[in-house]
Order: structure tokens, then C-alpha cells, then sequence
């Protein structure tokens, strides 16, 4: 494991009470905006009866699927973020590092008719990942991405590369996160590499800004 993304996993055990916080008391304006109602609607478009929440942080969307009959699981590996989501909602939710599911090391089912990685996907080297979701989908189930838009991310240098997420105006006590910045062709590579085909694109956007809010990618299992 590289030196920035142990401090990208360090970061989300420091950060998890202040990023509770801000999850819950909708302080974050994108999200309220505009990210976290498009991850929804395109769960809910594709009417899965059972869905992965990847990286599921303090459970919100596994709480907005429970509410609409949907059956949903959690997966994330930070022990407070889990411990969050259990005690918030009823939906089972493991704790497991990406490490663990690549190698395949702990039961979180399969045969999932859909899998969602929101903003989960912050590593360099995510293909393994990948491919590991891919073995715990359906034949026929697809994974739906969202993460930072590249070219809003980009800020004038357009290539794969570690940033950093210093959360300058948060309330809280936060540690400044790095993260991994992908381009387009980088992602579709990336899926295409893992067994995927991309079979839609969204780029959420508020109507007042000028840049989208997010990148939303949909990939079917390929055989």
C-alpha cells in the first residue's frame, strides 16, 4: 500500500464523527443539492429488489433504500463509520477493508442485481476492486459509480493523479484527505479491464453552476 493511500484510509478513521456530522445535519451542499438525490433516482431507476452499498459510510442510503422496500447491505471499513450505520438503521452492514474483498476474505453475498459505489473509489489502484464486484454481481447486474467529476476536479491539469481534499470551510475537526483523480478514458479503461461494459453516463449538475457536480457512471457484467 503506497504512503497517500494509507493516508487516505487514515483520514476516513479520523475524520468519521465529523463527517457524521456533516452527513446528517445535510451540511454539505452538493450533496443537498444535487449528488445524493442523483445516486438514488439511478439506483431506483433500474428497480433492483437487492442492492451493495460499497464504502456505505454512516448509512444514509442504505436507510433511503430500506424506507422504499429495497433490500440493502452495507459494506465499509471503517469500524465507526459501521458502528454509525447499524445503530441508524436496520440494514446489515459489514465490516471489511477493499483488501479483504479482493482476496475474497469475508461473506458479504453475491448475486446482487446491482452494486453502488458512491464516491467510494478514491484509491489509485481500484481494477482489483473491481473485478471483485464483478464476482459478486449477478449475471446480468451492473454497477453504478459516482464520484468527482474529473474535468470540475481536474483545476487545469487533466491527468491521473493523487489530489488532496483539504475540507477548508467544514465545521469539525477534520484531516485533509488525498484522493485519486481519473480521467474519462482512465475510468472507462478501468471498468473495461475488471469485465465491465459502460452502459451510461450521467454528469449531475445544479442548474445554477456553471461545472457538473459529479460523475455518475453505469457499467454492466460483462461474461
Amino acid at each position: 500500500m503506497s504512503d497517500a493511500e494509507s493516508a487516505l484510509l487514515q483520514s476516513w478513521h479520523h475524520n468519521a464523527s465529523s463527517w457524521i456530522e456533516a452527513v446528517r445535519s445535510a451540511s454539505i451542499e452538493s450533496r443537498r443539492q444535487v449528488t445524493d438525490q442523483a445516486i438514488l433516482l439511478a439506483v431506483l431507476g433500474r428497480q433492483p429488489e437487492r442492492v451493495l452499498d460499497l464504502g456505505c459510510g454512516e448509512g444514509w442510503l442504505l436507510r433511503e433504500l430500506t424506507k422504499r422496500g429495497i433490500e440493502a447491505v452495507g459494506v465499509d471499513g471503517t469500524q465507526s463509520l459501521v458502528e454509525a450505520a447499524r445503530a441508524a438503521g436496520s440494514a446489515p452492514v459489514h465490516l471489511a477493508s477493499y483488501e479483504a474483498l479482493v482476496e475474497a476474505r469475508v461473506d458479504i453475498g453475491n448475486q446482487y442485481p446491482l452494486i453502488c459505489a458512491n464516491f467510494a473509489l478514491l484509491h489509485q489502484d481500484i481494477i482489483p476492486l473491481l473485478s471483485a464486484l464483478h464476482a459478486l454481481l449477478a449475471p446480468d447486474g451492473a454497477l453504478l459509480i459516482q464520484t468527482l467529476h474529473p474535468w470540475t476536479a481536474a483545476a487545469g491539469e487533466y491527468q491521473d493523479g493523487w489530489r488532496q481534499e483539504t475540507f477548508a470551510g467544514f465545521k469539525g475537526d477534520w484531516q485533509p484527505m488525498p484522493w485519486y483523480m481519473r480521467t474519462l478514458s482512465s475510468w472507462f479503461n478501468a471498468l473495461d479491464m475488471a469485465g465491465f461494459r459502460l452502459s451510461g453516463l450521467q454528469e449531475p449538475q445544479h442548474p445554477q453552476s456553471p461545472v457538473p457536480q459529479s460523475l455518475l457512471l453505469i457499467a454492466q457484467r460483462q461474461d
